[in-house]
């Protein structure tokens, strides 16, 4: 069932992009699973002409690409959600043809829906477009208001709360474990010297 409602969503996605609908053709056939491990998930999405097809992995076809990532780091990819001044998170691991990999990458890349499409279809082409753009304009400010109250809530847990260390004195914390370890170190190779020395055991 959610294969089926991923299938559906990418191609209404499609549909509104023709250039990229136009460059699935030359990867007609290519086959590339998608494993997730948070939330434990696998998929097999095939080119069928210009249509996505997503269904279950099928282990016993090789396939043209492998995907293993967490649902965060695959997230992360999206160039629409994408940030590349922020840390990464997640992980990503890719294996097999690699210039499929970077046929993929294009053509996300170069992804651009016309989102005011299915709005002007139904509103028609002046309201549509206005629905659209003020859609637009509140998902750009929930997103800003989001990063907002998430620095927040981090600010809060580690400043306020005290619940969460913050990274620069943990990092002070284990320079300090280090040099304990290092002060440690070098006590017993002097120990062990003067064990050594004639002597010692008196």
């Amino acid at each position: 069932m959610a294969g089926r409602a991923l299938e559906a969503a990418l191609n209404r996605a499609l549909a509104l992009d023709p250039e990229t609908r136009e460059g699935l053709r030359g990867l007609d056939g290519r086959r590339v699973a998608l494993k997730l491990a948070t939330p434990p998930l696998a998929l097999q999405v095939r080119v069928n002409g210009e249509r996505l097809e997503v269904g279950p992995v099928d282990d016993g076809i090789e396939h043209d690409l492998s995907v293993r990532s967490t649902l965060a780091g695959l997230i992360g990819q999206l160039p629409f959600l994408r940030n590349d001044d922020a840390p990464p998170v997640g992980k990503l691991r890719i294996e097999g043809d690699a210039d499929l990999a970077r046929r993929l990458q294009r053509l996300a890349e170069r992804f651009d829906p016309d989102w005011q499409q299915p709005f002007a279809r139904v509103f028609g082409d002046v309201l549509g477009v206005q629905v659209a753009n003020a859609l637009a304009a509140g998902l750009r400010q929930a997103r800003v208001v989001a990063r907002g109250f998430a620095g927040s809530a981090a600010e809060y847990v580690t400043e306020e709360s005290r619940d969460v260390v913050p990274r620069a004195e943990l990092n002070a914390f284990h320079d300090d474990v280090d040099g304990l370890r290092d002060d440690v170190e070098r006590i017993a190779a002097r120990v062990a010297r003067l064990q050594t020395r004639p002597g010692a055991g008196a």
